[in-house]
């Protein structure tokens, strides 16, 4: 099993390409069972949660022919398409119940696995299902699966989310897309991720239409036509990136995101005391010599602060001068990398679903273990900016979602290496 080595401390220098996002890459490819013809997706990302959705799309019956040095991939349909999302491959990624919502409005039936992922919270698929059976699909759930139907045709309506969930936004546009009439969809997450499925769905001839903040309205079409989309940057590897010439009191010159779309990470990097210019496409930040603390940094729903980058401000913040304090909104069990980050010497004291921070000078190089996708990569800055050798394991998690990550950091200064 791979892992880490990485010597500490070290200032990163230089420039870093973001990759195309994970998290909007994911969706897109499930929304390509609605299309007839072929569809053509270019900077996606080489991540193991995108090989896991290829091999799904795969299994269903649909040609996919992919240059990972292009980080692209066409796709095309077969004839016969199957309907079954088996266990054996939605186990890894939570992104597997994204495939329900297109089945159902294409097939007319869906068998899928209950998914898998991080352990980071339930993250219950009961806001999918019960919106979706407002379209008229009908289910039971039986040893792990979804059996999913509808009689004919999926049917418009007006449905209100009674929690923003980017899965369960993400589903119904999808399934509305070829849905009999209108459909009007309330309280809907609004990540950039979710635009640009609404981008790429357009692009193919959806008509779907923001007519509010967090409503949305899909006039449902008969077919979808062939498409060539680029994928949007990745938000949360630009955020990770940002964080990590922040802490190190690095340079980076970040190309390839849209420095508009994680304005509230930027205002809260630049109060710790970085220095950041922005262009378009394009982040100049260079860390600060002393960084300041944060009174309260609260993860919420798009546009405030994601929920995907509280763990490395958390690495941020116990370097910081004084008292932080990071309050958990959206997932119920996300600190677990609290306690990896006190084996180097990290003062944080968990209280419900806050974390207080007493910022130190001096992090000390530990052996770590990783337990999800992004508590992975923030004992990866931590071990950074920690004196002497970390060793990080179960880097596995990183590789779902993260593309050479040790290859770019290399390139920028840090000293580390992946032994198999």
């Amino acid at each position: 099993m791979d892992k880490f080595i990485i010597n500490g401390p070290c200032k990163v220098n230089g420039e870093v390409k973001i990759s195309g996002s994970k998290n909007a890459s994911l969706p897109i490819l499930a929304s390509t069972l609605l299309f007839d013809k072929t569809v053509e997706i270019k900077n996606l990302p080489n991540v193991k949660d995108i090989d896991t959705m290829l091999k799904l799309l795969e299994s269903f019956g649909l040609k996919v022919f992919r240059n990972k040095r292009k980080n692209s991939v066409k796709i095309e349909k077969k004839n016969k398409i199957l309907t079954l999302a088996p266990y054996s491959l939605v186990k890894t990624m939570r992104a597997g119940i994204l495939v329900l919502g297109p089945l159902i409005a294409k097939y007319k039936k869906a068998t899928t696995s209950l998914p898998g992922g991080c352990l980071i919270g339930a993250r219950p698929v009961n806001h999918h299902l019960s919106a979706l059976k407002k379209l008229g699909m009908q289910y039971y759930i039986k040893k792990g699966y979804i059996y999913a139907k509808v009689e004919k045709n999926l049917k418009g309506s007006q449905i209100n989310f009674s929690q923003i969930s980017v899965g369960a936004t993400e589903n119904l546009i999808m399934a509305s897309c070829l849905s009999e009439g209108e459909t009007i969809l309330r309280n809907c997450a609004i990540e950039p991720e979710i635009k640009d499925l609404v981008n790429f769905l357009n692009k193919g001839g959806a008509k779907i239409k923001w007519i509010g903040k967090r409503t949305i309205k899909v006039l449902g079409v008969k077919s979808l036509n062939s498409v060539k989309y680029k994928v949007m940057g990745d938000r949360i590897e630009c955020g990770t990136f940002c964080v990590t010439a922040a802490v190190t009191s690095g340079k980076l010159i970040i190309k390839g995101f849209d420095p508009k779309l994680i304005s509230t990470e930027l205002s809260l990097l630049k109060k710790v005391g970085a220095k950041i210019k922005t262009d378009e496409n394009k982040i100049s930040i260079k860390g600060p010599k002393e960084i300041k603390n944060l009174k309260n940094v609260v993860t919420k729903e798009y546009p405030n602060f994601p929920t995907d980058l509280q763990a490395q401000f958390m690495v941020l913040l116990s370097k910081g001068k004084g008292i932080s304090r990071i309050t958990e909104n959206i997932f119920e069990n996300r600190f677990v990398h609290v306690g990896e980050l006190r084996r180097l010497g990290a003062k944080i004291n968990v209280k419900k679903n806050t974390a207080i921070i007493e910022g130190i000078n001096n992090l000390q190089a530990a052996e770590l273990m990783s337990s999800d996708l992004r508590a992975s990569v923030a004992l990866v800055i931590a071990a950074l900016v920690a004196k002497g050798k970390s060793i990080i394991y179960r880097i596995y998690h990183l590789d779902r979602g993260y593309e050479n990550l040790e290859i770019k950091l290399q390139k920028i200064g840090a000293k580390i290496k992946r032994v198999r």
